[in-house]
């Protein structure tokens, strides 16, 4: 499938929220570079979360989280204030969670074997993964300064998140293009916004599924159901209301799951992590467990948004809710491990690096073209974000 370039007429002025705060156009200043008599250099970009490397890197890493203004939604002038009071406030619990995962983070060595992954996937062209972590290193500047280094023909910008969200690939993509313009990186560029409905993704989702709800029903006994918790990241009520795909691009790729599976199966999408006093996006991984413990049915957490384990996956789901699970009496709980180098999962990458690519310099989702459908107003499409 040949992807749809958006195009932006000069001197419009983008309104996205990855566009806020002065950062300037994204694409602006783009250049073709010729290729001739060799194999293309292609610089991927793989956007993530990020974590800390060490116990003293924690306090910092929450301060970088809590200062994005895509996630602490108030004004600049009380933003380091209060970002300062809830790191200080979520220091002690984090260390506490990391310590439980050797002091650090897992999310940077996960990426880089997937990385490795990826090119070892490509072999028809000269790519090379770069990442791009947004609260800690590598940042991307850092990235961006590799990237220049390593003069490539095109850069791909590959979220290793599959559902857009501004507060994930919008909040990156404002970070690259900063970096891009610090560092005077002046290339070609394709940006994949989102991939929640792609054939291979999900084809890939539903192996690593189907082999979990299998080996759970081989130890379950067969008079007890067992029901798939399709668990996400969780959100604000607010950032959903004001026009963010990400819930609904969540239940896409849960729908294309259950499709492709052709399972009949007791089923439910719910979100977890949060991190504010505010009101979330339900219903939340907790009220779901306790439904299952009323129903005595068994439980298959999926994280569905989570491509890499980290702290939401084994400390939250590996610990806290199995430990909730059991002192609620649910009969059986299980968990399908997250992506990570999986081998379907890192085709399903290489196949959107090539597609991407086909696309020539520009704005596409893995559907070509805008997915969203109208009332999302964040959607990158919708919201005009031009060429990167």
């Amino acid at each position: 499938m040949k992807f749809e370039r958006l195009n932006v007429v000069a001197g419009e002025s983008p309104s996205s929220t990855a566009l806020e705060e002065g950062v300037p156009a994204i694409g602006a200043g783009t250049v073709n570079t010729p290729v001739t008599g060799r194999s293309r250099k292609v610089a991927i970009v793989l956007f993530n979360l990020g974590g800390p490397d060490r116990p003293e890197a924690i306090k910092p890493f929450l301060m970088n989280l809590f200062l994005d203004p895509a996630i602490l939604r108030v004004p600049f002038f009380i933003r380091p204030f209060l970002a300062r009071y809830i790191a200080r406030a979520r220091v002690k619990g984090a260390t506490d969670n990391y310590a439980l995962l050797g002091g650090k983070s897992p999310l940077l060595g996960l990426t880089r074997e997937q990385a490795a992954a990826l090119e070892a996937q490509l072999p028809e062209m000269d790519a090379k993964c770069f990442i791009a972590m947004r609260y800690w290193h590598p940042f991307s500047l850092e990235t961006a300064k590799a990237v220049k280094a390593w003069e490539p023909d095109e850069i791909v910008l590959l979220p290793l998140y599959p559902h857009f969200s501004t507060t994930t690939t919008g909040s990156s993509l404002t970070a690259w293009k900063q970096a891009s313009v610090q560092a005077g990186l002046v290339v070609k560029t394709t940006t994949l916004c989102c991939y929640p409905t792609d054939d291979a993704y999900v084809r890939a989702t539903v192996a690593l599924v189907r082999a979990a709800y299998m080996k759970a029903r081989t130890e379950l006994d067969p008079a007890i159901p067992l029901r798939v918790l399709f668990s996400a990241h969780g959100l604000p009520e607010t950032i959903i209301k004001n026009g963010d795909p990400y819930q609904w691009q969540v239940e896409q790729t849960v729908r294309a799951v259950v499709s492709a599976w052709q399972a009949d199966i007791d089923w439910a999408i719910c979100y977890q992590s949060r991190a504010t006093p505010q009101k979330w996006i339900d219903p939340s991984t907790e009220s779901e467990i306790e439904r299952a413990a009323r129903d005595r049915t068994a439980v298959l957490v999926v994280p569905i948004a989570f491509v890499s384990e980290h702290t939401e996956t084994l400390v939250e789901l590996d610990v806290e809710y199995r430990d909730l699970a059991r002192d609620l009496g649910v009969p059986g709980y299980y968990r399908v491990p997250t992506q990570n180098a999986d081998a379907g999962f890192i085709a399903s990458l290489a196949d959107l690096v090539r597609r991407t690519l086909e696309s020539g310099p520009g704005l596409c989702s893995h559907a070509g073209g805008r997915m969203c459908e109208d009332p999302f107003g964040e959607c990158p499409f919708r919201a005009r974000i031009p060429d990167v």
